[in-house]
């Protein structure tokens, strides 16, 4: 267990270090001045001497490694910088906008179980009726659908036409969440429906489940008793990915909505050239997808005794 936990550990750091590195490659080749974008606005031009001044002061006159290793070692300690964009450390910035993506996040996610795992076995217990090409296609039509088209769709119906729900808000209301959630459990519910069906048909064409059927086992009986116990780590792998995926910020819906999340947050640092601020929001997705992974990978042993040997 001490090796298996090391060598873990040892593939969470690098993966970081790589991560940040390339990153920080990105933002230093990207086109553009920050500190000219800082300082600059429409009625003032600002003296070459300020600029170099607040470059010096910004630490960007340093070489390349000098800089990534500065940044190491503070955030290691905590300290992500200070945002361009924000005047303020990058770390309460991204406090003020996770609110926004965990609430969106943990609804989108309720909503999608909600819809794709009853849809998925249905549609994999009625295979080749009219039931199951009704899920099929309604999957195909969630899937083809882009999110800020639909997204918009909505906002034209409930908001504008019935006044429903607040077409844009710039705070966490649970009301306000509730269009973009749905409109990313539509596409994200719609694809893991289909893997849902796909792991419940591969595991009922097993020769387990065709001997249960031949003793006289119930089909719920099987089902429940058998065949989503046997197919809920394949499932759970999906689902730790869809969670790391919403928990990084879905950008395009947050813009759309003007959902005060951490993927409208990178969309503005990107246009800002607020490279403080897009590194600390890749060191979080980075963070977020191996943490999921990591309780994914555990969960397995929970779920499944056999694995412990």
């Amino acid at each position: 267990m001490g090796k298996r936990f090391a060598k873990h550990l040892g593939q969470f750091i690098v993966t970081l270090f790589g991560i940040t590195f390339l990153t920080f490659c990105l933002t230093y080749l990207a086109p553009g001045d920050p500190v000219t974008m800082l300082l600059e606005t429409a009625d003032t031009i600002v003296s070459q001497e300020l600029i170099d001044e607040t470059r010096a002061q910004l630490g960007l006159d340093k070489p390349f490694l000098v800089q990534y290793a500065n940044w190491v070692v503070n955030a290691a300690q905590g300290d992500l910088g200070m945002s361009y964009s924000a005047k303020k450390p990058v770390v309460d910035r991204m406090l003020e906008a996770l609110p926004g993506t965990v609430m969106l996040a943990g609804t989108a996610l309720v909503f999608t179980l909600l819809y794709a795992l009853p849809a998925g076995i249905i549609s994999a217990l009625n295979r080749n009726k009219w039931i199951d090409y009704l899920l099929r296609v309604a999957s195909f039509v969630g899937v083809s659908m882009p999110s800020f088209w639909l997204g918009l769709v909505l906002i034209y119906i409930f908001g504008l036409k019935l006044g429903l729900v607040p077409i844009a808000s710039s705070r966490v209301t649970p009301i306000g969440v509730i269009l973009p959630a749905v409109t990313l459990a539509v596409v994200v519910g719609s694809k893991y429906m289909r893997q849902v069906r796909l792991v419940i048909l591969e595991e009922m064409q097993k020769d387990y489940v065709i001997g249960a059927r031949a003793r006289g086992v119930s089909e719920m009986k099987l089902l429940f008793g058998h065949i989503l116990p046997n197919a809920v780590l394949p499932l759970i792998t999906i689902l730790g990915v869809l969670i790391g995926w919403l928990l990084g910020g879905v950008a395009v819906v947050e813009m759309v909505f003007s959902w005060p999340g951490l993927g409208n947050m990178a969309v503005y640092a990107i246009t800002m050239r607020d490279y403080p601020l897009i590194e600390g929001f890749v060191l979080w997705v980075a963070l977020a997808y191996m943490c999921v992974n990591a309780l994914v990978d555990a969960s397995y042993v929970l779920l499944d005794p056999r694995l412990k040997r």
